[in-house]
């Protein structure tokens, strides 16, 4: 009776991991399916050892198991920079401007104009916008009007590039020309939003923004948040 009570509490426990795996953001599923995975298998390993199933290898198998799971989080982790930094190293320099908001980050390709981005906080909190659907980014779109009227704004942009003239039901009206802005911008966000680092001239500057605003310009378009706080990137860096 207490061998079948706990198989029934190891299930349990089995089962609730794999719901919490499931309502992770799909680029984070797969590494919480393997440490489910692990953890099942040490379960499994200590059970027949311990039962005398298995030999002493499965103890030095145990062991292995429980460093692996250990060390999986630091590889997870690990390998994405390492990509990061390859993909960096390639480039020869940054080629994105990056936007962030209190709900979002966005971020625009200065290769071929696409927008990506994920989610700060909210309930698709770690979520990258691209894994979102129609419906998904409708009800983020919702949150952000509660929320933040620049993230509404900002995530407007993006849904009308994804969704060609799908997005206008969102509410969000024409205000975006104004960008948003608080007066609150420093140098560190106004180069992060023209893609630029500390080293940059002025006429990079001028550079970057003549580039930007020809692949965003609401004219042709693109994004009037984003062309906005692309102008007072450049109106801050220029004194």
């Amino acid at each position: 009776m207490s061998r079948l009570l706990l198989l029934l509490a190891i299930a349990a426990v089995v089962y609730i991991l794999y719901q919490r795996a499931r309502n992770q953001p799909p680029h984070k599923r797969r590494a919480e399916y393997i440490k489910l995975g692990l953890a099942v298998a040490v379960v499994v390993v200590i059970g027949l050892t311990l039962t005398g199933r298995m030999h002493w290898v499965g103890a030095a198998l145990t062991g292995l198991l429980v460093a692996m799971r250990q060390l999986l989080p630091t590889l997870v982790r690990l390998f994405p920079m390492l990509s990061s930094l390859k993909s960096r190293a390639g480039q020869g320099g940054p080629q994105q401007s990056t936007v962030e908001t209190e709900v979002l980050r966005m971020r625009l390709d200065h290769g071929n104009g696409n927008l990506s981005g994920d989610v700060l906080k909210g309930p698709y909190q770690d979520w990258y916008l691209d894994e979102m659907d129609r419906d998904q980014l409708d009800e983020l779109m919702a949150y952000c009007q509660q929320q933040d009227a620049d993230s509404a704004q900002l995530l407007q942009g993006y849904m009308e590039q994804r969704f060609p003239g799908g997005a206008g039901d969102t509410g969000t009206g024409q205000q975006q020309g104004n960008g948003g802005s608080d007066g609150g911008m420093n140098r560190r966000e106004a180069l992060s939003i023209l893609g630029l680092d500390e080293s940059a001239s002025d006429d990079d500057i001028v550079a970057a923004h003549r580039t930007l605003m020809q692949k965003l310009h609401p004219d042709r378009g693109g994004s009037g948040y984003l062309a906005a706080k692309i102008n007072e990137a450049k109106d801050f860096l220029l004194g």
